[in-house]
């Protein structure tokens, strides 16, 4: 909301080196028309939209935050993993022969 118009422009020409021509923003007020529990209004909170227009022949392509990492050969694969997971697991799970045979569902 505290950005302008030339905040903005300044903003995308100096992170994402792209050409702006021109900036326009609007305020999109919250709707109100929702009530709690208690029959009170919730507003939603108020935000800025902003509609930028870029320089004749440019196009604007999102930069590749999360890259694919290179797997390296002592990474262990996601069915190994899984795998020892499972295998713990059933471990975990058997019955205890102290018990016995006494269900699990009794007792402390």
């Amino acid at each position: 909301m505290e950005m302008t118009r030339v905040d903005l422009k300044n903003y995308l020409q100096s992170i994402y080196n792209v050409p702006v021509a021109a900036v326009r923003t609007r305020i999109q007020h919250g709707s109100n028309k929702k009530r709690d529990h208690r029959n009170v209004r919730i507003k939603r909170p108020d935000y800025k939209v902003a509609y930028v227009q870029l320089a004749y022949g440019q196009t604007f392509t999102f930069p590749d935050l999360f890259p694919e990492k290179e797997t390296s050969p002592d990474a262990v694969s996601f069915e190994a993993i899984q795998n020892e997971f499972m295998d713990k697991e059933r471990e975990r799970q058997k019955r205890d022969p102290r018990r016995g045979g006494v269900p699990d569902w009794f007792g402390l």
